[in-house]
């Protein structure tokens, strides 16, 4: 291993990671790390939000399973087909906003904390809270324009292709299937533009759109990097949740199986406790994997700021600043000693 050259002096490292721009490991150690050291705002936050959303889901799949039963019965009336199928609708879209809801505000919270660890500072579950609560609004009219951008894409996409379908009939998936492919593209480019925009929009005080604009502008010239960062993440998370969590899963519904009355008809109710039991054990390293997912995006956004506006410095006179004394320093924009992009370093 070659030795550094004569001079060489190491980069500071007050808290989870090294004050340059970072490796990929960096990136994900010190998420963890983070994580770590702030256990009760990161973990505690991701857990309780995904608790809620796990509540949600088996109440509604209890309402769910209700409206099925009309399945069992030999005649079912055209009314109780429609209320059992206006029940799936309503349970697909009300679980989706909840989960997409959590997820906003779990990336937006869990900014705080790891932010906080780059300067060596620690966060408590209710200070992340307090720290974000003025925030929250902001972040769900992020989420809410977002939506609605996508939306108006989605639009112009089935307007397309009703229109193609029209007008070229057998011929028209010649024009859908690229079409539809390219959308998907786009929409993989367009998210990866606006990752880091949750967590512009806690640490600079900025609004939904001029996030969206510091997003574009930190993201442009490394797409391809962000992109590989949050896929090799998320594939991360997703392996080692399943690993673990499946054979809890598929051991708690056999055990919950074996523990119901056999000599008793079989009644979709009665398959709440293992969809609860189930759903409890999947929340639970869900919030585990989500937690490090947001940390990852959060120390991108703090590696590409460093990377494209000498953020390092900033970090480390903050870190001064600061010193050992336990502070609501919030580094990036809004805190104390914040740094307001476009100002002086």
């Amino acid at each position: 291993m070659p030795l550094p050259p004569a001079g060489y002096q190491a980069p500071p490292k007050p808290g989870v990671i090294p004050l340059r721009p970072l490796g990929l490991g960096e990136i994900l150690d010190g998420a963890f790390q983070a994580c770590r050291r702030n256990p009760l705002a990161t973990f505690g936050t991701a857990i309780l939000l995904q608790a809620v959303v796990a509540l949600v889901t088996v109440l509604l799949f209890g309402n769910l399973l209700s409206s099925f039963e009309v399945f069992d019965s030999p005649n079912p009336s055209t009314d109780s087909l429609i209320g059992a199928f206006a029940s799936l609708g309503v349970f697909a879209s009300v679980a989706g906003v909840v989960t997409a809801v959590a997820l906003l505000v779990l990336q937006g919270i869990l900014v705080i904390p790891i932010a906080r660890a780059v300067i060596n500072q620690k966060t408590g579950f209710g200070q992340a809270w307090r720290l974000a609560r003025g925030r929250i609004l902001p972040l769900l009219g992020f989420g809410l324009l977002s939506f609605g951008l996508g939306t108006v894409g989605l639009a112009l996409l089935v307007g397309i292709s009703a229109l193609a379908i029209a007008g070229l009939q057998e011929y028209s998936a010649l024009l859908i299937i690229p079409l539809a492919i390219g959308a998907v593209v786009l929409m993989i480019w367009v998210s990866m533009k606006l990752v880091v925009a949750p967590a512009a929009l806690m640490l600079e005080g900025t609004g939904p759109w001029t996030s969206i604009r510091r997003s574009w502008s930190l993201t442009r010239g490394n797409w391809w990097r962000t992109f590989g960062i949050v896929l090799l993440t998320s594939i991360i998370v997703s392996v080692i949740a399943s690993v673990i969590s499946t054979p809890l899963t598929f051991a708690v519904s056999l055990f919950l199986g074996f523990s119901t009355d056999a000599s008793t008809a079989p009644d979709a109710l009665d398959s709440l406790p293992v969809i609860a039991a189930t759903q409890a054990i999947t929340a639970l390293f869900t919030a585990i994997g989500y937690a490090f997912q947001a940390g990852v995006t959060s120390l991108l956004y703090v590696d590409l700021r460093i990377r494209r506006e000498g953020f390092d410095v900033v970090l480390m006179r903050e870190h001064e600043r600061a010193g050992t004394v336990p502070s609501d320093i919030l580094p990036g924009g809004t805190g104390a000693f914040g740094h307001q992009p476009g100002g002086p370093a």
